[in-house]
């Protein structure tokens, strides 16, 4: 049965108010957010097939995910996984995450927020670490996470059901995920909205591995009968953002 994801930009943050903000940790959604979060629940019509919620362990992605998914917080909906690998591109105080144990005293119910795989060293953005914002690791880590929505599909109810993640990210990485560079803002670092979902068919393709294919009715919801890009329009786009990186978080500038 397929496995389908429906990916997902974090709503406002303090830090999307102004680049003089990127100096805040972590930061916490806006009230503006917190209305698009309220929007998103009305407007996403696929509550009752969801099978898991994953988001960016950042505070803002989870926030995010709580409002627009579970917003009463019950245990009976499937628990948040927080998922490391999905964290946002940059290195700025905004973009890194929060310690280990500071999240499980915010997200102390297990049954609503798992953390399980946020361990000592996730937020650890500099030089040398997995999660630095080097382009081959970009799309390293990029590549472990559509894997690891593969093999989450895979292992739900023996792959006898048709599978749908909710997985709440960050504008930046999307790009990366997605594989999609098509409408890349270098102002904002993204062509996604705040609260804008897309939803994705996680297949796997003979040479490149683990992919991710928009849906058409996802495809048609946001672009009608636009035609998409040649694939060798999205490589030259994708050098010049990954370039874009290089050039902003480039050796010793970080």
């Amino acid at each position: 049965m397929p496995t389908y994801v429906h990916l997902v930009r974090h709503a406002q943050g303090f830090h999307n108010l102004s680049q003089a903000n990127h100096i805040l940790p972590d930061p916490d959604l806006t009230d503006l957010g917190k209305t698009q979060c309220e929007e998103l629940y009305k407007a996403f019509p696929f509550h009752e097939k969801i099978t898991h919620l994953v988001a960016s362990p950042m505070r803002r992605t989870v926030y995010t995910c709580l409002l627009s998914f579970n917003p009463s917080a019950s245990a009976a909906k499937p628990p948040i996984i927080a998922l490391p690998d999905i964290q946002e591109v940059s290195p700025f105080p905004c973009d890194v995450g929060t310690e280990p144990e500071k999240l499980l005293s915010e997200f102390s119910d297990e049954k609503v927020v798992d953390l399980g795989l946020v361990k000592e060293g996730w937020n650890d953005k500099g030089p040398g670490s997995e999660y630095a914002p080097e382009p081959m690791k970009l799309h390293e880590r990029a590549r472990r996470a559509r894997e690891w929505f593969r093999d989450l599909g895979r292992g739900y109810k023996g792959g006898e059901e048709e599978v749908n993640i909710v997985a709440v990210t960050h504008g930046g990485f999307l790009h990366f995920l997605t594989e999609d560079f098509e409408g890349v803002d270098y102002g904002r670092g993204t062509g996604w909205a705040n609260t804008e979902w897309r939803t994705y068919e996680v297949v796997e393709e003979e040479g490149k591995g683990v992919v991710l294919k928009e849906t058409g009715q996802s495809w048609k919801r946001r672009r009608g009968s636009a035609v998409g890009l040649t694939e060798t329009e999205q490589m030259e786009l994708r050098a010049a953002f990954a370039g874009a990186v290089e050039k902003e978080f480039g050796s010793g500038k970080y």
